[in-house]
């Protein structure tokens, strides 16, 4: 185990430059993991542990073991002082544990398809936040995987996996572009719903019990005509008052949901 004291220590500052530089993060393939929910979540997701950093001032040494469980006798572990800690944290209540991460992207093909599997696609998503709130309507949901495409965010943003709850790590997210998420719909005869303002169908009209893939856009913008062409229906949100969208998330769940009741809810 080693100690750090100073917030010049070299560990402490390549963790501040992971928390505002996705670039940073990419290119060693690491994700921030704080708090005790996400720490639970990332290790019955078996994301491999490389460093453990805990401030003994907040959490004893046991106590960090019982929460990281036999990945704290494979890492390197750090005890650093109050100072420190408050650096690196990235929230005001983390527990005292900070983890670095490492991430096993995963692909198309690493998706299980059934015939009644559910897909989230989201294109061109900018916001940390939206995405994780979809990551746990995912959970929720027990969907067979998200699929970001073309994205504008990185899916390890300490954004998403706070507000995700460490929910980005017990659902299959694959990070990929439209041709290829197209040919892999095709490929497997995967219906997929584009939700489209401008569409003449409300989303409730149809049935969502086989192969589905639920396809949203931006906020801003919307999906673009590339994906509206080449989905296989277009559907919308029924709006009665004056604004005429919900926000991403909102909208997601809806559908999801509506997807997930008419399978009752997987009940036998």
């Amino acid at each position: 185990m080693t100690t750090i004291t100073s917030i010049k220590n070299p560990l402490i500052k390549k963790i501040v430059a992971y928390q505002s530089k996705s670039k940073e993060r990419k290119a060693d393939n690491v994700v921030l993991i704080e708090g005790k929910k996400e720490t639970e979540i990332a290790v019955s997701a078996n994301i491999r542990f490389s460093k453990i950093l805990f401030c003994p001032e907040i959490i004893s040494e046991n106590d960090a073991r019982k929460l990281v469980g036999r990945q704290f006798d494979t890492a390197e572990i750090y005890e650093v002082t109050e100072e420190v800690f408050s650096k690196i944290s990235y929230r005001e209540t983390t527990g005292g544990l900070y983890i670095i991460g490492e991430i096993a992207e995963k692909k198309l093909s690493d998706l299980p398809v059934r015939e009644d599997s559910l897909f989230i696609i989201l294109e061109a998503v900018e916001k940390p936040g939206n995405l994780g709130a979809i990551c746990r309507i995912g959970d929720a949901a027990k969907v067979d995987g998200i699929i970001i495409c073309d994205p504008h965010t990185d899916v390890y943003n300490p954004n998403s996996v706070r507000s995700s709850l460490g929910c980005v790590f017990s659902n299959n997210v694959v990070s990929t572009d439209f041709e290829s998420t197209i040919k892999w719909l095709r490929e497997n005869n995967i219906t997929s719903y584009a939700a489209e303002l401008r569409a003449s169908e409300f989303y409730h009209k149809y049935d969502y019990r086989g192969k589905t893939a639920l396809v949203f856009g931006t906020e801003a913008t919307g999906l673009t005509e590339k994906w509206i062409q080449n989905a296989d229906h277009r559907i919308k949100i029924p709006m009665l008052g004056v604004i005429d969208s919900l926000n991403v998330s909102t909208s997601v769940s809806a559908m999801v949901f509506e997807a997930l009741r008419q399978r009752n809810f997987y009940m036998k």
